[in-house]
């Protein structure tokens, strides 16, 4: 493991090990569905190991879903939908959200700990963003589920029935509250698939919502591989799809459904532009960048994988990007000094491998951090790469991993022209201290989320998602309400 190293002219030392315990935690060795309000074995009999991607062991078995299994778990949610949790008055409704809520809180420690184990994130991400915020998305959702005649005056909304749910592997628990918690607030029920890799915390959830007293068959949990998702996607029982993930399957999805009633919102990949101008605050912005590409191991769709400086301050803001990443500690996510955790699986790390090696083929000015990887686990050393051509596959492809390209700008026109040049747009970053400069690359970035002078911040009022090859629709805010709502 990499240890941060603080050095005076003649004092040296490194920051001690600093590990969470594990010891409170409480996790099963079997993990089973969680349908019509009861842990269900899969019909195939069939689970899949859930590994720690920092130690490469087993944490837990887990139920591999299969067609039976959707098929079950759509009938309890349809059953609960038409016979509870529609005709529920929504004061009601609400009690239940905010129970939820209040019980993630109590068991914030515990979700964070299984999150880091079970994703490779640092524990610091889990603990401070990815808990909070998840309950923070079912507390805005649980206020706003009495007043939907407020937030769309004149429109009637209803609900519109059973909603089939497939979350990624980035943001497990707040990818799931994300989904879950509008879609109950707007009086639907939920058939959710987690992803293979990081099923643990929707499971641990899945307990918490038997604790919370929620109606039985309102939230159910199916888990296992694509092939689950598929049969979510297609079954005749599902009113709405909501999926993020990869375009590919989300190209999948809109052929799948296009000659259906179902009603969809997607949200993709990206290649967002991180755009920094010379009058920015340069050691913000260094900050920004570093929060936005190598705390999550790269891991989000909005990360800021494509970094463009203006070349009056090039070698500076590169000299103090690469003094910055040295001083990254990466190493074992649990160990609450760590900067960088693990990549989320094997077949991830080889991809991001992958990419690394095209860049150098390209010929590439390549940095590394120079800090040594734990002998076992999926770790790859935060990496920029310079001189990066548009056309360049590091500049055009979603690599999802500690791996920056970098580019140069001299006008305004030409950094739009290049940031705007992918067939990603969900998000981008502008630093610079001109608020009328923010304004403008704001109105002509074809992004759906634009920070100024910060990166990757997340609030459950605000609307999130993409254009073009990001998807489309909008999750959080008044906009995830109506993509669970019909109006007359």
């Amino acid at each position: 493991m990499s240890k941060k190293k603080i050095e005076t002219k003649n004092i040296s030392w490194e920051y001690a090990a600093a590990p969470e315990s594990s010891s409170h935690i409480q996790l099963k060795e079997k993990y089973d569905h969680f349908i019509n309000g009861k842990f269900e074995k899969p019909s195939s009999g069939k689970y899949f190991d859930a590994i720690n991607p920092a130690t490469e062991k087993k944490i837990a078995s887990v139920a591999e879903g299969s067609k039976k299994d959707i098929d079950k778990a759509v009938k309890a949610a349809r059953n609960a939908y038409d016979s509870v949790w529609s005709v529920m008055p929504a004061s009601e409704r609400a009690k239940y959200l905010f129970r939820i809520a209040r019980l993630i809180q109590e068991k914030a420690r515990e979700f964070a700990v299984i999150e880091s184990l079970d994703g490779g994130k640092p524990i610091r991400e889990s603990r401070d963003i990815d808990i909070p915020l998840a309950a923070a998305h079912f507390f805005y959702y649980a206020g706003w589920a009495d007043k939907l005649d407020y937030a769309f005056p004149n429109r009637k909304p209803k609900s519109i029935g059973v909603a089939g749910q497939i979350i990624p592997w980035n943001f497990p628990l707040l990818m799931a509250a994300w989904k879950i918690a509008p879609a109950l607030a707007c009086g639907n029920t939920v058939v959710l698939k987690p992803a293979e890799t990081t099923s643990l915390t929707a499971l641990k959830l899945a307990e918490l919502i038997q604790e919370s007293g929620l109606p039985e068959g309102v939230v159910n949990i199916v888990t296992g591989d694509g092939k689950v998702g598929a049969e979510i996607v297609g079954h005749e029982g599902i009113d709405k799809i909501a999926f993020t993930g990869s375009t590919d399957v989300g190209k999948l999805i809109q052929k799948t459904i296009a000659q259906t009633e179902k009603k969809v919102t997607l949200e993709l990949g990206g290649k967002a532009a991180n755009i920094v101008f010379e009058d920015a605050p340069i050691d913000q912005a260094i900050e920004g960048i570093v929060n936005g590409i190598y705390f999550n191991q790269g891991h989000v769709c909005c990360a800021g994988s494509r970094l463009f400086v203006q070349e009056s301050i090039k070698d500076i803001f590169i000299k103090k990007l690469q003094d910055r990443i040295e001083t990254l500690i990466v190493g074992d996510p649990m160990d609450k000094n760590t900067d960088v955790g693990a990549i989320n699986s094997k077949n991830q790390w080889e991809t991001i491998q992958g990419y690394i090696e095209l860049g150098v083929k390209e010929g590439l000015d390549i940095f590394q951090s120079s800090c040594s990887l734990p002998k076992s686990g999926y770790f790859i050393k935060p990496t920029v790469f310079t001189g990066v051509a548009q056309s360049s596959k590091l500049a055009k492809e979603e690599i999802f991993g500690p791996v920056l390209a970098v580019q140069t700008f001299r006008t305004v026109d030409e950094v739009i022209e290049k940031a705007n040049n992918t067939p990603y747009g969900l998000s981008a970053g502008v630093w610079t201290d001109k608020g009328s400069k923010i304004f403008n690359l704001t109105s002509r970035l074809r992004a759906g989320v634009v920070w100024a002078n910060t990166y990757n911040k997340f609030d459950p009022t605000s609307p999130f998602g993409g254009y073009k090859e990001s998807g489309f629709g909008r999750e959080g805010g008044l906009h995830g309400l109506s993509a669970y709502l019909k109006f007359d």
